[in-house]
């Protein structure tokens, strides 16, 4: 496996259009917002969907979602109790020999690390991920737009109430999000993520809503528009993530944008920084 060579940092910028980017289950599924009225999307909405995209790229998984699972496994407990140099290590209570051979035999614990606390384990083990990422905002403050729906079949055969139960569907009509990410060098020496995993992250970003879609995002109402990727020229990289992260700057060109095309996007440079800009399938 190759190693990871100098830090990176990356910005997507996804458009949303009548969907529910990600609904809040505190909320009534309504889409996230903040209090200034602002759309996000959590990081751990965001490292779902990376994680499903590996996967449908041929990567191994740990944490699957149920209806993905590939190997029989109904709980992270047992996918880990069926590695079996995790076991081994488990027995010699060597921690480090654990954390090597999950992170060896998963791409998701090598990128974004995992909490390994198990009932009955001996030990627990903690990883550290390199790869960041930062929940998701909205350009501008978003519009919610709700109707009522009506489900028209009893979902039990003695349900005496009336077949026909009143819910409720949320929306986003028009939105552009950002999502902030990086990848450290230090913490992927200790995973050993490398470039080839970097590759398969950004493939992932540019790919990140396909074969993702439902009745609250159909097809074709998420769309990642632009992916931004900048190498730093050493290790530890010669500016800051916070710094990286503001060279982009976004304006609405009207006063009620509804496509990606009605914002205007500038992007400032750092002398010795190298940017990729990369088209949103």
């Amino acid at each position: 496996m190759s190693e990871f060579t100098n830090k990176i940092d990356f910005e997507v910028l996804v458009m949303v259009r009548n969907a529910n980017p990600n609904g809040d289950p505190l909320n009534g599924n309504r889409p996230r917002e903040t209090y200034d009225g602002f759309g996000e999307i959590s990081d751990v909405c965001i490292k779902r969907k990376i994680r499903n995209r590996l996967q449908d790229m041929g990567e191994r998984i740990f944490v699957q979602s149920d209806e993905r699972s590939d190997d029989a496994c109904r709980s992270l407990a047992d996918r880990a109790k069926k590695n079996e140099e995790m076991q081994k290590a488990l027995k010699a209570k060597d921690k480090e020999s654990y954390a090597k051979a999950a992170c060896e035999t998963w791409i998701d614990v090598r990128s974004f690390g995992q909490v390994f606390a198990f009932k009955g384990d001996s030990v627990s083990v903690g990883v550290r991920g390199p790869v960041s990422v930062h929940s998701a905002f909205s350009v501008l403050p978003i519009s919610i737009d709700s109707m009522q729906i009506t489900k028209s079949v009893n979902s039990e055969t003695k349900e005496k109430k009336s077949s026909d139960t009143m819910g409720m569907k949320h929306k986003v009509s028009s939105a552009l999000y950002a999502i902030k990410g990086s990848i450290n060098h230090q913490l992927a020496e200790k995973t050993g993520f490398s470039d080839a995993d970097a590759e398969k992250i950004k493939e992932a970003l540019r790919t990140l809503f396909v074969n993702d879609s439902s009745s609250a995002r159909p097809d074709g109402s998420m769309e990642v528009c632009k992916v931004y990727w900048w190498k730093h020229n050493c290790p530890m990289g010669q500016y800051s993530s916070a710094k990286v992260h503001r060279l982009i700057k976004i304006t609405a060109k009207t006063d009620d944008p509804k496509e990606f095309e009605d914002y205007d996007i500038t992007i400032d440079s750092l002398p010795n920084l190298e940017l990729e800009e990369i088209e949103g399938i």
